[in-house]
C-alpha cells in the first residue's frame, strides 16, 4: 500500500510545481531526483559493470502507456508512426497553452500523418482522477479546436517524459525512433512551430 501511494504522489508533484506559473520554472522534482539519486550511491551494493552502447542507447527510449481523453490506450509505440511527433505538456489553467492551441490544432491537420504528428499530455489532469477535470480539459480542447490526441497523466507518462518539465507549455520533438530530438520551454506563434518543424523534418 505504501509504494501505491508513491506511485502516485510525483504527478501530484509536478502539477503542485507547475501551479506556481505557467512559465516559471521550479526546482523541487530536480531536487528530489538529485535526493534519491544520493540515497541510492550511499547504499551499499554490488558494483555495476559499464553499460553498453546498445543499452544506453535503449535506456534513452520513452517508454509509456497512457489513455486520452476519449479513452484510447496509446503507447510510446506511436512514435514510430511517423517521421517526428510533436508533444505538447500544457494545463487547463495556462493561458498561453490555450492561446497557442488554435494553431497546434491547424498544424496537426497541415502535414501527411506518416512525416508529422502532435500529441497533447495535460499535465494537470490525471487518468482515472477527477471526471470534472478530464471534462474540463476536454471542453477546453473543443473550444480551441486542438484536434489530436491528448493524454492523461499517469505514471509511466511521468516517468518517460515529464520528470524534468518545470513549466507548461514544454513542447519535446521525438523522432521516430523514440529520441527526442529538440524541446522548447513556452509558447511560439505559428509560423515559428512551422519553420522549427520543417527544419526537424529536413533533417536526416
Amino acid at each position: 500500500m505504501k509504494k501505491r501511494n508513491h506511485v502516485r504522489l510525483l504527478p501530484f508533484l509536478l502539477s503542485a510545481v507547475l501551479l506556481s506559473g505557467c512559465a516559471a520554472p521550479g526546482s523541487s522534482l530536480k531536487a528530489a531526483d538529485s535526493s534519491a539519486q544520493k540515497t541510492e550511491s550511499n547504499s551499499p551494493q554490488a558494483a555495476q559493470p559499464a553499460a553498453s552502447p546498445k543499452a544506453k542507447e535503449l535506456s534513452s527510449l520513452l517508454i509509456f502507456e497512457a489513455q486520452d481523453l476519449n479513452g484510447n490506450t496509446v503507447s510510446s509505440a506511436v512514435f514510430s508512426e511517423s517521421k517526428l511527433t510533436m508533444v505538447n505538456v500544457w494545463a487547463t489553467y495556462c493561458n498561453p497553452c490555450l492561446s497557442e492551441m488554435p494553431d497546434l490544432g491547424q498544424l496537426a491537420g497541415e502535414y501527411d500523418p506518416e512525416e508529422f504528428q502532435l500529441i497533447g499530455i495535460i499535465s494537470d489532469v490525471q487518468e482515472n482522477g477527477d471526471p470534472d477535470a478530464a471534462a474540463l480539459a476536454a471542453d477546453l480542447v473543443e473550444r480551441t479546436g486542438a484536434d489530436y490526441p491528448h493524454l492523461l497523466l499517469n505514471q509511466s507518462l511521468y516517468d518517460a517524459l515529464l520528470t524534468d518539465v518545470t513549466a507548461v507549455p514544454t513542447t519535446f520533438f521525438i523522432n521516430n525512433s523514440g529520441k527526442i530530438v529538440d524541446t522548447v520551454v513556452g509558447s511560439m506563434e505559428k509560423s515559428a512551430w512551422e519553420e522549427r518543424i520543417n527544419e526537424l523534418l529536413e533533417e536526416p
